[in-house]
């Protein structure tokens, strides 16, 4: 699909997804553009009445990020031999677990939390590996989750691998594990957070469709689909996104070790990075690929403890 939020003409548009189409414009994102405006795309093409089978729906995002994400794998976890627990974040981030989740490919958070939880109580269990290959996703609950990873830290030992994508909310998470390794063809970064809003008033004055708003609560509709943004209504978003900007940075500083002026000014400033250049800028720590890392934590392990394989789905 073409790399654009799609325009939605009023009289072919299913009116009542037109809340679901404001939703996903205006959220505060962090994720790669192209990701986002693939999502845009999905959603606008449903409201405009068209319909995708759950296969479909999964082939195009796995399509978009060049075929990267397993999205059995991304659902259901990974076993590997040995003490160290593989645990997934692949797919687009999501707060939650639901019917688009298992369809898709996308990482819910909910089930990466408790796939970490279950590992670290786990006395079988020496250490972690977070095999990450994600274009972020939304906002909603990343720092719960990044701080409950970071929090875990001496626990046990926590590595995590971009293999290959790493990118905003992902690195946001990615970035709090012990060390960060990324595959030779990785990218990481992307560290940003942003929204877009979508109005219609044009076109539905071109449709002759016209639509009354009736609100209490000042606020309670600005930045409605049906009017031009304001001002007021622009700089109350702009603050929004802000707000978790400096959150984002601030847990990345936390993460790395270094200072939020770092972050803002010297790890890629929005943009993703290959993977010398990250561990030049302290976005990461060494690159190697999946493979070598395993090896290297499965012979790091202490001694007296077993092999087996394990799964945390």
């Amino acid at each position: 699909m073409p790399e654009r939020s799609a325009t939605i003409a009023p009289d072919a548009m299913e009116l009542h997804y037109a809340h679901i189409v404001r939703a996903v414009a205006d959220t505060p994102w962090a994720i790669t553009p192209r990701m986002l405006a693939l999502i845009t795309d999905l959603v606008a093409f449903r409201a405009a009445g068209n319909r995708l089978t759950k296969a479909e729906i999964r082939d195009r995002i796995a399509a978009e990020v060049e075929g990267r994400i397993n999205a059995e794998t991304a659902r259901v976890g990974a076993a590997r031999s040995g003490d160290v627990a593989v645990i997934p974040l692949q797919g687009v981030i999501t707060p939650r677990a639901g019917m688009f989740a298992d369809v898709s490919g996308m990482a819910a958070l909910d089930r990466f939390r408790a796939r970490v939880r279950e590992a670290l109580s786990n006395e079988q269990v020496g250490s972690i590996l977070v095999h990450i290959d994600s274009p972020g996703g939304s906002v909603d609950l990343v720092e719960e989750a990044a701080r409950e990873l970071f929090d875990a830290r001496g626990q046990k030992r926590l590595v995590g691998i971009a293999d290959t994508l790493c990118a905003s909310a992902a690195y946001w998470i990615g970035a709090q594990v012990d060390e960060l390794v990324v595959t030779p063809s990785g990218e990481v970064g992307s560290i940003g957070v942003y929204a877009a809003h979508v109005e219609y008033s044009k076109a539905m004055e071109a449709a002759g469709v016209k639509a009354t708003l009736v609100k209490a609560g000042k606020f309670k509709a600005e930045g409605n689909p049906y009017e031009p943004l304001t001002e007021e209504a622009q700089a109350a978003m702009q603050a929004r996104v802000n707000d978790y900007y400096d959150m984002f940075v601030k847990a990345v500083a936390r993460g790395r070790g270094v200072k939020p002026a770092d972050v803002r000014n010297g790890f890629g400033e929005g943009r993703v990075v290959g993977a010398a250049e990250a561990v030049r800028l302290g976005m990461a720590d060494r690159v190697a690929t999946f493979e070598d890392t395993l090896a290297r934590m499965r012979n790091a392990r202490p001694s007296g403890q077993s092999r087996r394989s394990l799964a945390f789905a």
